[in-house]
């Protein structure tokens, strides 16, 4: 039996993961042919809850980007278990969408501006020939890469800088100032899986990173060079941008008051649990 009191709203968060494969990125689209996830989010909420609903997101994902620790919130003025809130909408969802959990939230909660930290995972496939099974889950580069120089230029990315050399041209933020907190570079077999975390990112801005990483990798650059591109803010010096394919949005993590649900991804059991 569905409780519904018009006269006060409820806020939920819910964690959401998503093969982004077959989408145009997160963010509805005017154009209907053109699907989203959030547009199939909201549907399935709505159904569920008996009125429209509009979800907010911690990142607005890409085409093609995927998410294990994507976060939203909405509001209702529908009371369900969280358990019912869980199985309803995952019935309506197609199967490359999971809610993965769901927790009451207080009114200050905001999946996006309260967020302190979001992590993306990049997995590289190292083989001249793609992955029959994991083509969409990983970037095909036929080249080998020198890890450990590719980790040491990585150092000059760390701590607060202009990222302008790293962002799109749609990119409609008032600043491209990001404080990157981390930043690891791991090779298990074929597989590289480069792990950033920063306390927000702009658009494009880990592709990009990557498409320069991999310049170094293969030794057309030197190591100092991410240093220049921070230096000259010119977008059209630094590299290409590299596909979406194998772009997870892995983690985002909120103040502790806020309670939300937090797994910590370990990249070696990620890719592990990813591959068998």
């Amino acid at each position: 039996m569905i409780n519904i009191n018009y006269k006060k709203k409820y806020k939920f968060a819910l964690g959401i993961e998503y093969n982004g494969s077959n989408y145009h990125g997160w963010q509805k689209q005017k154009n209907f042919y053109k699907k989203t996830i959030q547009e199939y989010l909201e549907k399935a909420i709505s159904k569920i809850a008996n009125h429209k609903i509009k979800v907010f997101c911690a990142g607005r994902t890409d085409i093609g980007v995927h998410s294990l620790g994507q976060v939203v919130h909405f509001e209702t003025y529908n009371i369900r278990n969280n358990k019912s809130w869980i199985l309803g909408i995952n019935s309506l969802l197609p199967k490359d969408i999971v809610v993965n959990w769901v927790v009451p939230v207080q009114k200050a909660f905001h999946a996006r501006f309260s967020a302190i930290s979001r992590r993306y995972y990049y997995i590289i496939y190292i083989n001249q020939y793609r992955s029959a099974l994991f083509n969409n889950l990983v970037t095909t580069y036929k080249y080998n890469l020198n890890i450990e120089k590719m980790k040491r230029a990585t150092k000059y990315l760390l701590g607060e800088n202009d990222f302008t050399s790293f962002k799109s041209g749609k990119d409609k933020s008032s600043h491209s100032f990001r404080k990157i907190f981390n930043f690891n570079i791991n090779k298990y077999g074929n597989y590289v899986i480069i792990d950033v975390r920063a306390n927000a990112f702009l658009c494009h801005m880990v592709r990009n990173i990557v498409g320069s990483l991999l310049e170094i990798g293969i030794g057309n650059k030197e190591e100092n060079w991410l240093l220049e591109l921070l230096q000259i803010k010119d977008r059209t010096k630094a590299a290409a941008t590299v596909q979406p394919n194998g772009l997870f949005l892995v983690e985002v993590k909120y103040p502790d008051y806020f309670c939300i649900p937090c797994i910590n991804y370990n990249s070696y059991f990620f890719l592990k649990n990813l591959l068998v």
